[in-house]
């Protein structure tokens, strides 16, 4: 029977039949769809020019599709037509790896590299409205409210109260270590968060509010962290520590996307490396997630540093 459909959702796609894939598959009870299935539903909503509800299906099989690069030539052809260039990029480039020469992926490529050389408003008006990545957007009003976060290596990034000292701070990770957690966690840790944890190893930083575009009210949300989770066991704010990542994810029922790098204050929610998008093994995005149920899953940045460099103060 399911050979059969498979057979019939091949001749669809052949004669430009897109919509009658889509009805096919989405009769299908949702938890009876495997890979396949999923892959046919991205590619015929894709063809359809429904990019948002295809990536939408691709990311619900982004742990599946790592090794595969029709899984990213796809979700990276959704997000070129959404003008998501970064995403893509990433995506295409993944799929060049694993299938190196495809002539499809390395026009693909050019096209995201001209795009992305193009310059665009924001870089003409910098000083009033920050660069939008993707759909990661800088609220414009920030830049009058708050100040912009140091760097973590001039020494004014990090508050080492006694509470920082006590539950987050530990010594700089070893190789051996990062490399054990990270085979706990089943994620590798982004190159950028792993040169921080060496400099500083977890803690409190002076600057702890990141700003997020309400999308309904137009107005601008801050989301507030506590501390940021280092590499280790022994403190209980580590990313294996008995506040960390895992237990937090087990105990409030978060979601399985990745991994917990900071707590909100009283533990509100949490800050989340959002790794469905490229898989565990990729560059994940940041993302806050909200302990209410259901839990709301707010997209902050394209990836850690960018979420670093971000992070601001009122002033006073």
């Amino acid at each position: 029977m399911r050979d059969d459909l498979l057979v019939q959702l091949q001749e669809w796609h052949e004669e430009d039949e897109f919509q009658e894939i889509v009805d096919a598959i989405q009769a299908i009870p949702v938890e009876e769809r495997d890979y396949e299935l999923v892959n046919h539903l991205g590619r015929a909503l894709n063809n359809l020019e429904q990019y948002e509800e295809a990536v939408e299906q691709f990311l619900t099989v982004a742990k599946e599709g790592t090794g595969d690069p029709l899984w990213h030539y796809r979700i990276g052809l959704a997000y070129y037509y959404l003008e998501q260039y970064a995403h893509a990029l990433q995506a295409f480039e993944r799929a060049d790896e694993l299938d190196p020469e495809d002539e499809d992926t390395l026009e693909f490529l050019g096209w995201i590299r001209s795009k992305m050389e193009e310059p665009s408003e924001s870089e003409h008006e910098v000083e009033t409205d920050p660069e939008a990545v993707g759909e990661f957007r800088v609220p414009v009003d920030v830049v009058a409210t708050f100040e912009a976060v140091p760097r973590p290596e001039s020494g004014e990034f990090w508050n080492d109260s006694e509470h920082a000292l006590e539950h987050y701070v530990s010594n700089p990770p070893s190789d051996g270590l990062i490399e054990s957690v990270e085979e706990q966690l089943v994620f590798r840790l982004p190159a950028s968060y792993i040169e921080m944890m060496k400099v500083h190893n977890g803690g409190i930083p002076y600057n702890r509010y990141f700003p997020v575009a309400n999308t309904d009210t137009g107005a601008t949300d801050y989301v507030e962290i506590e501390g940021i989770l280092g590499i280790g066991r022994e403190k209980p704010r580590t990313l294996a520590g008995v506040q960390g990542s895992w237990n937090l994810i087990e105990r409030e029922g978060y979601p399985e996307i990745g991994v917990v790098i900071a707590v909100s204050p009283s533990e509100s929610g949490v800050v989340m490396l959002d790794y469905r998008s490229f898989g565990n093994d990729g560059e994940p995005e940041v993302v806050y997630v909200k302990r209410e149920n259901p839990k709301e899953i707010i997209p902050l940045a394209p990836n850690f540093e960018t979420f670093i460099q971000g992070l601001m103060t009122p002033e006073v």
